[in-house]
């Protein structure tokens, strides 16, 4: 089978002082999959996306992104080469309008700025009508769709979420992991960090699961699904 990898981690190890944050953690993202990365809070996710952003640095191992090594890179190089950071939280600018923050998102982008906003329409249609509204008033699951739709503006071939259902009702996080569904139709390669396992799993291609810095286990969303460590430790035992 030919490789053909957006994303390459190699054994990369992270400390906090004393705290071993990720202990020879290695993973691959291939064009076109959901990639989803489960475990519990404090586990290693955020610091694995981090460390690929080049917001945490790496003490060793490699992380390779189109087939170039970014590990020691600037993260503005790195999101200026196509990764694009939903982070946990969501990150968006409460005082500034909806506009504001989706231009900038494609702050770096060269050509037409708004040329993604059809996309971006399409999958946030209460957007479009928000343009001018303080991104701050948003409820929470708006608030969410602009962090997303922000990242899009800038055209990434890698977009990575982190934590996005966090805080979400039941029912607005059900229509978020289908409009990720639906962003990886169109072409987007993306990688998931998620506390919820079952609706990760069930939108995911491939997924990998961490435990205190370590990848645990890895495989098809499906198989992962059916195991019955995940079962048991992240599942209530069933899916």
């Amino acid at each position: 089978m030919v490789e053909n990898n957006v994303l390459k981690v190699e054994d990369l190890h992270v400390s906090y002082g004393p705290i071993r944050a990720l202990r020879g953690v290695s993973i691959e993202v291939q064009e076109g999959e959901i990639v989803v990365l489960i475990g519990a809070n404090g586990a290693g996710k955020t610091t694995l996306v981090e460390s690929i952003l080049g917001i945490t640095h790496a003490q060793s191992g490699r992380v390779l992104f189109m087939g170039r090594e970014i590990t020691h890179a600037k993260t503005e190089h790195i999101v200026a080469s196509g990764i694009s950071l939903i982070p946990e939280g969501r990150g968006i600018l409460p005082l500034m309008t909806v506009m504001e923050n989706l231009q900038l998102g494609a702050h770096h982008v060269k050509g037409d700025a708004n040329e993604n906003l059809g996309l971006i329409y399409k999958c946030f249609p209460v957007l479009r009508d928000r343009t001018k509204q303080m991104a701050g008033t948003l409820s929470g699951g708006e608030q969410q769709m602009l962090s997303i739709a922000r990242g899009l503006m800038s055209k990434p071939k890698l977009m990575m979420l982190d934590e996005p259902s966090l805080g979400l009702a039941p029912t607005i996080m059900r229509e978020l992991f289908k409009t990720i569904v639906e962003l990886n139709k169109t072409g987007y390669t993306i990688l998931l960090s998620e506390q919820n396992a079952r609706q990760a799993l069930q939108c995911a291609h491939r997924g990998y699961v961490f435990e205190t810095g370590e990848v645990v286990l890895s495989g098809a969303a499906q198989e992962l699904a059916n195991n019955k460590r995940v079962l048991q430790a992240y599942l209530g035992g069933v899916i």
